[in-house]
């Protein structure tokens, strides 16, 4: 690694002041990003602000048919709290399904959807819900966070502070992951909403996304069999020594299907 100052803020004003007054500096969440590619050399920020004291990024709360999780909350205390397996099952298995016992207990939802890895699952559950992040200076919906690989519509110094899912009527997420890594190959979140149908892909595009047509087949029929026609062009999805484009897209329909099984 590089020589680099350590800041510990205990406000959130306080992160966005180190951060203004240190444009190279870096936000530390669950570092299970960031510190690796600190010491591959990768990355070189003069000042690493750590946003474990930040108690605004804490707490899983349940009201008004909203489940909100603090950006600070790591993967395992999601995957284990009864009123997220209470309110949106899905949920808290796909949190369950991130990475290894500690990458779970490291990693943190914020980091994870500011991070927007291609193959990270969290993205896949914020669009799929239909969620809407919170950040130190405004929200941005589901629709618009995401914007390419490792880009989001955060902008510099900007903090993730908690998401808010809303509760759908029924969810399910199947993910076919990396043996190694436990990434996702192609993970899918399959949602029905108050909004309508929402199935949404990770890991096989370069930034998650939506399928239309299962949705409105789903709209129809909500079955399995709704879907066994129903193929994802390969043409734009990633293609790598883990999985063909033409396998990811295959892939897509399989995970779907699953999903749709187990809450049928």
């Amino acid at each position: 690694m590089y020589a680099f100052d350590y800041k510990r803020p205990k406000t959130v004003a306080e992160a966005e002041a180190a951060f203004a007054a240190d444009s190279d500096a870096a936000f530390l969440a669950g570092g299970q990003t960031l510190i690796p590619t600190l010491k591959q050399r990768l990355r070189q920020p003069s000042a690493l602000i750590d946003l474990a004291a930040l108690d605004a990024l804490k707490g899983i709360t349940v009201a008004d048919g909203i489940v909100t999780i603090g950006a600070g909350v790591c993967h395992a205390d999601v995957a284990v709290s009864a009123d997220v397996r209470k309110a949106i099952p899905a949920l808290a298995d796909l949190a369950a399904q991130v990475g290894d016992p500690q990458v779970r207990n490291r990693g943190t939802l914020g980091g994870s959807i500011a991070n927007n890895d291609p193959a990270a699952d969290y993205p896949a559950a914020v669009v799929g819900l239909d969620a809407t992040v919170h950040t130190s200076r405004r929200e941005i919906a589901a629709a618009a966070f995401f914007t390419g690989m490792f880009e989001t519509a955060l902008e510099p110094g900007e903090l993730v502070v908690k998401v808010s899912f809303p509760i759908p009527r029924r969810a399910a997420y199947q993910k076919f992951r990396n043996p190694a890594s436990r990434y996702a190959v192609v993970g899918v979140m399959v949602a029905e909403t108050a909004g309508g149908m929402r199935v949404a892909v990770t890991g096989a595009g370069p930034c998650v996304f939506r399928v239309p047509t299962m949705e409105a087949a789903l709209a129809m029929n909500f079955s399995a069999g709704a879907l066994q026609n129903i193929q994802v062009p390969p043409d734009d999805l990633n293609a790598d020594l883990h999985a063909t484009s033409e396998y990811r897209a295959h892939l897509i329909g399989v995970m779907a299907t699953r999903a749709v099984a187990s809450i049928a």
